[in-house]
């Protein structure tokens, strides 16, 4: 059993009341309007003023420190995914192709849930804090890339995110230190060759088997260009090519993504991608039209900040609770934060019977004895930044 010094049965009652509210009205990424506005009615609730500069549906909330030498971030995303939920939970989404798969309505709800003690004990805390809810992580353009660009992180010192995760047991805290996660960038390439019967290629230009050459020349990125020491990947997604037996299209695409774990891989991925389609295209007399997709840099955790956080687990949840973990290919908009401010982004495991499907599953579900846990996190890491 976790050690909970703040959070007591009425705070985590309320909490999950709060997370099933979410979970029963998702809203797609840049369209949660009816949730930013239940957090601002919550949030003057408490009397934590609004910051109206940021565009909506963010909220943005500010809590003046008794002492406000340090401003302390802490952030949670609020939009849910395009799925139809499965499953005979009495919160089920009432939203039709719309559900919370992630687990962004038990981070909103833990984030509110940290305004409210903190509301109520403004004694307590020294740093400045500001509460992000943000819009659009599922999403591209990022709505963390946007906050960062209007400003929302001028006058922070640190900033401390939290993910719930169901591939991390349930009393287990845990982060990677540096390399957390990958960039994430897609691109899209149309091959125009020139189409034909396919009984007489030699009068055509061939886009299909141009396509798996350039499949094939992709992989050698990563192979061969690619620092060993350093994770990466590129992966086709789609591909569109013709439709009989015996005609050859003029034209092809693909769509594929790069993941990095590094900034410097990630900048040469897609400049040795563009190279080569351009290049293997024009060998074969086509022509290969690259058009690049910018996703989510790499998240980097700082040390410093992770070490803060370690000693922050092992003195409120005691010894055994503090899990190391590896770099993961998956990407998280958290991580443009992290390039501009000082800070760390915390996984909370919930692996239970209850949460025993993966994220973005149809049956997704967050295990709530993992939220109380969350909220004391985050009011540690910032009582104590």
């Amino acid at each position: 059993m976790l050690q909970i010094r703040f959070v007591d049965s009425e705070l985590k009652k309320w909490a999950i009341a709060q997370r099933r509210h979410f979970h029963m009205h998702p809203e797609l990424s840049g369209q949660e309007h009816n949730t930013s506005q239940y957090v601002k009615e919550k949030l003057s609730e408490f009397g934590i003023p609004l910051d109206a500069r940021f565009s909506a549906p963010n909220v943005i909330g500010f809590l003046k420190g008794t002492e406000g030498h340090k401003t302390i971030a802490l952030r949670a995303d609020m939009d849910a995914l395009p799925l139809n939920e499965e499953g005979d939970k009495p919160y089920l989404s009432t939203v039709p192709g719309v559900m919370h798969a992630c687990g962004h309505d038990g981070h909103t709800a833990i984030l509110l849930s940290v305004a409210k003690w903190m509301s109520s004990n403004q004694h307590l805390i020294k740093n400045n804090i500001i509460f992000i809810f943000q819009s659009s992580e599922e999403a591209s353009p990022s709505g963390a890339q946007k906050l960062v660009q209007e400003g929302v992180l001028e006058n922070v010192d640190e900033i401390y995110g939290i993910h719930l995760m169901s591939n991390l047991e349930l009393g287990k805290i845990g982060f990677p230190t540096g390399p957390a996660k990958a960039s994430c960038n897609d691109f899209d390439i149309i091959i125009k060759g020139k189409g034909g019967h396919g009984g007489v290629p030699q009068d055509t230009v061939d886009p299909i088997y141009i396509a798996s050459h350039l499949i094939q020349a992709f992989q050698s990125i990563v192979s061969r260009n690619l620092n060993p020491l350093h994770a990466g990947v590129i992966s086709f997604g789609g591909m569109q090519a013709g439709n009989s037996y015996n005609v050859i299209p003029s034209e092809v695409r693909l769509q594929g993504t790069i993941r990095a774990m590094t900034f410097e891989a990630a900048e040469m991925m897609q400049q040795k991608t563009a190279g080569l389609t351009e290049a293997i295209c024009a060998s074969f007399g086509a022509k290969g039209n690259y058009t690049f997709i910018e996703g989510t840099p790499p998240l980097y955790n700082h040390p410093e900040a992770c070490e803060f956080a370690k000693g922050v687990i092992e003195t409120t949840f005691g010894e055994g609770v503090f899990t190391p973990m590896d770099p993961e290919l998956g990407a998280e908009d958290f991580a443009y934060y992290l390039q501009e401010k000082f800070g760390a982004f915390i996984h909370v495991g919930m692996k239970s019977e209850k949460s025993q499907y993966p994220h973005h599953h149809p049956k997704f579900d967050i295990d709530e004895e993992s939220i109380p846990a969350a909220i004391e996190l985050m009011i540690q890491l910032a009582l104590n930044a």
